[in-house]
């Protein structure tokens, strides 16, 4: 002990005059020529590290302290180095370690190699190995000729990398960096690669760059060597506590042949998406201390073609594509009483040339007041109110005007079981036209006028709660009528309500404006029930609507709907979705899904049925029938499974199919996947076909921690035909 006691005196008085005190502690010590030597089990505890050795010498003129055998260092308990030789000198924090062996316990990233040295912060180390899996045998290595790493940062640069599965040499590269935890930094993301026999190869190696904790930026340039070349890009921020938003653009341009050879309408495809939220830009812009809640929403699109969206990855059957694409604009202010908006809406259809015709909203003002009541809670009154520029640059526009006024008493008697309420609904919708009509719809006058109309709506409705032993059901019945009073219309609306009332005259360019629907003498009908378990868990839902008209004998039955939806038990569920026409003897709606979740296995399939029963044209198909259906299956926790099938029974089409697995290991993912996919193109020809039937392979490897699993992320893609 004194042995011990003196060791640590000698060398804390040599580092007294150091900004870094070091104690070292051993069960033996002996002293020869300014060296010291200890021996026994030598433990050195210096800042946040704690070394181990069998043996260690201190040089007392140097400042040299070296270790021997069995060297074990620990920061902090994230990162170990191992060796049979270790040379400190504390004044010079200066460290080398022969051979080096490095492991970070939150990782369990591991490195080894012939000889490391550090000072300060940075760690030098010569040739070596580096790996997340089991040292012993591991299934990828990467060798390298030389490597740094920053203790502070987590970060690790490797020189002349080469990747390893096994012992077969699959990848090089001259530099190689990745981080120990996941601070944002900038760096290179995992790359695609892909190979088609239409576009040849593909190639997509994303940069991400962040230098600032309040924003990120993505850029992702791509090749396709038959096809062309483009660069995608992904900005996202955060503004301030209550908003953030994102940009994202891109632009890729065909080569000559195969904009030729496949009759694409644009030789370049290009876009942008714009997307911003604030819950409180009243007082956090123009620097207030509203009591209200304030808000702003901002989604702005654009692009020339689809193609803008089937080229921005290459995973199309994950990509959401449509013809007509929506930009809006959304403001508002809410108090308790009243609510104020103001909403931007615009379109744009990529099947036209043009869209100088196509139809905006640029803006609508909106104002509500929320329901109020009067004599003890049984009179109830609100408004609403909006007006609507509805706007478009060549033809005919207008700004409609709607106020809506619902006034409403109610009571309920025998003891709250049935609750009877009457309402009184004033409506007004006013038009103001200006611009010059198409030819297609010069026939309309289009004058300036208003439509007026009062209804009345009496209901009645009941709910009964009962207890069971393990459950509690819930049934209720409601019952209302409407019954319409009188309306009034001028200009506009006298010369096309009738005409335009009916169903089949709604496509007619003079009806354009008319977005009233009459109000009949109906009665409608709505029977619910609920099941719920002993934690309140909801297991059974159904709701049955019925409307039954007094003014229309021809139709005097509105279509039936019920809705149902039944969880069997803890792993399997039903629903339903069904509407059943009178005067056609046919349902007009049904959809059908169930849900499979046990044992590993997730599976759902639905089916949507639907008749219009409007006749077929060239442009128009009566019927919609639709399958789908998604298959996930873990095997165990290292394999898993994966199909889906969606099918077009209408048109005898297959829209997409994909089959793959997925094998995973602490260290690394593997998986292959198969997919067919239908995308719809933009071609110059209104014959010829405006889709393309993809077939790709995606093979996804995942080398943790280096690479991380995300979402249809694959590594390699191989496109089998068009």
């Amino acid at each position: 002990m004194l042995k011990l006691l003196l060791l640590f005196f000698i060398f804390f008085l040599s580092c007294v005059n150091a900004d870094d005190k070091v104690a070292i502690y051993a069960t033996r010590l002996s002293s020869k020529n300014g060296t010291i030597e200890a021996s026994g089990g030598v433990s050195v505890a210096y800042k946040d590290y704690l070394l181990t050795a069998k043996r260690a010498t201190y040089n007392r003129k140097t400042g040299d302290l070296e270790l021997y055998d069995n060297i074990r260092i620990d920061n902090k308990g994230k990162y170990k180095i191992l060796g049979n030789y270790a040379k400190l000198n504390i004044a010079k924090k200066e460290k080398s370690f022969q051979p080096f062996y490095m492991l970070d316990n939150k990782s369990q990233v591991w490195m080894s190699a012939n000889k490391g040295g550090s000072k300060d912060e940075n760690i030098h180390i010569s040739s070596g190995v580096v790996s997340g899996c089991n040292p012993i045998n591991p299934l990828w290595t990467m060798e390298f000729s030389s490597s740094d790493y920053n203790s502070q940062t987590k970060w690790v640069n490797l020189y002349n990398a080469r990747l390893y599965i096994y012992d077969i040499p699959l990848l090089y590269t001259p530099y190689f960096g990745y981080s120990l935890d996941t601070t944002r930094r900038t760096g290179l993301l995992t790359p695609a690669l892909g190979l088609s026999s239409s576009e040849g190869f593909y190639l997509q190696q994303p940069l991400y760059i962040a230098e600032q904790n309040w924003w990120d930026l993505e850029l992702l340039p791509q090749i396709r060597t038959n096809r062309g070349a483009g660069i995608y890009e992904n900005f996202r921020f955060v503004d301030s506590a209550t908003s953030d938003g994102e940009f994202r653009a891109g632009y890729f341009k065909e080569k000559d042949a195969y904009f030729q050879d496949n009759n694409l309408r644009n030789q370049s495809h290009f876009g942008f998406n714009f997307k911003y939220k604030n819950s409180d830009f009243l007082n956090q812009w123009f620097h207030k201390n509203y009591g209200g809640q304030s808000g702003i929403y901002v989604e702005l699109n654009h692009m020339n073609d689809v193609d803008y969206i089937n080229l921005s990855s290459n995973d199309t059957i994950n990509q959401t594509t449509a013809t007509q694409i929506l930009s809006r604009v959304n403001l508002f202010y809410n108090t308790n009483e009243n609510y104020f908006g103001t909403y931007l809406k615009y379109y744009e259809d990529l099947t036209l040339p043009s869209n100088d015709e196509t139809l905006q909203k640029i803006p609508t003002l909106h104002y509500h007041h929320y329901l109020n009541t009067l004599l003890k809670n049984h009179l109830l009154y609100s408004l609403d109110v909006q007006g609507n520029n509805i706007y478009r640059k060549k033809g005919k526009k207008v700004i409609q005007t709607d106020i809506n006024l619902p006034i409403a008493l109610q009571t309920s008697l025998f003891d709250e079981y049935l609750n009877l309420s009457y309402q009184a609904n004033l409506y007004l919708q006013h038009s103001s036209f200006s611009g010059t009509p198409t030819t297609a719809s010069k026939n309309s006058t289009y004058k300036t006028g208003y439509f007026a109309r009062n209804y009345h709506t009496l209901a009645a409705s009941t709910q009964l709660t009962k207890r069971y032993k393990k459950y509690t059901h819930v049934i209720g019945m409601a019952m209302s009528y409407n019954q319409s009073s009188w309306e009034t219309k001028t200009g506009y609306y006298k010369d096309v309500a009738d005409y335009c009332s009916k169903s089949e005259n709604k496509a007619d360019a003079r009806c354009e404006f008319y977005n009233l629907s009459d109000i009949e003498n109906a009665a409608k009908i709505d029977f619910t029930q609920y099941l719920y378990d002993d934690a309140q868990k909801e297991i059974f839902y159904q709701r049955l609507s019925q409307r039954i008209s007094y003014s229309n004998s021809q139709q005097r039955y509105g279509e039936l709907e019920n809705e149902l939806d039944y969880t069997v038990n803890s792993y399997f569920s039903i629903y339903n979705n069904m509407f059943y026409n009178y005067d056609k003897n046919r349902f007009s709606k049904i959809f059908n899904k169930i849900s499979l979740h046990d044992y590993g296995l997730k599976l759902s399939a639905s089916h949507l049925f639907k008749d219009d029963f409007l006749p077929e044209t060239l442009n128009h198909e009566r019927y919609t029938s639709y399958l789908t259906t998604s298959l996930n299956y873990v095997y165990s926790s290292h394999y898993s499974y994966n199909a889906s099938y969606n099918y077009d029974l209408q048109t005898q089409e297959k829209k997409s199919a994909s089959i793959g697995f997925m094998y995973k290991k602490r260290c690394w993912d593997f998986g292959i996947k198969y997919t067919e996919n239908n995308r719809p193109i933009l071609t110059n020809s209104t014959t010829s076909k405006s889709s393309v039937y993809d077939k790709y392979i995606y093979l996804t490897i995942v080398l943790k921690p280096f690479m991380k699993p995300r979402a249809n992320n694959s590594f390699l893609t191989y496109k089998l035909a068009n």
